[in-house]
């Protein structure tokens, strides 16, 4: 499973800086998807971030590219998501994931999810 951290604060300014990590237990980052979904209120799921940690390869979704950046340690099985100037429609809960697939969708989201980590809540104040 994977537990899920926040550094930063969960409230931040528009324009302002957030990381998050998450750490897994019981698994490797060996042949995986790992990545990033979040939730705003009355909104569907959405696909943030997936990189392969096989190779590193990573996609975003339009509305993240240029401002966060994915990456993950293979060696301490973490995973992290800079987000930079941050908009108050980037305002959601936040969930880290995994998929026994080393493949990402170019849309930036996984394409299926075997672990979930649990969210974590970022609010953007305008």
């Amino acid at each position: 499973r994977f537990s899920c951290r926040r550094l930063g604060g969960g409230l931040v300014q528009a324009g302002g800086s957030l990381r998050l990590s998450c750490a897994a237990s019981g698994f490797t980052f060996t042949n995986l998807a790992i990545g990033w979904f979040r939730q705003a209120p009355g909104k569907g799921r959405e696909g943030v971030t997936c990189i392969s940690s096989t190779d590193g390869t990573a996609y975003y979704a339009d509305s993240v590219k240029g401002r966060f950046t994915v990456s993950s340690d293979n060696a301490k099985n973490m995973v992290y998501l800079q987000m930079n100037r941050l908009k108050p429609e980037d305002a959601a809960v936040y969930y880290c994931a995994a998929h026994l697939s080393d493949v990402c969708d170019r849309s930036g989201a996984l394409m299926g999810v075997d672990y979930w980590g649990k969210g974590t809540l970022v609010t953007v104040s305008s």
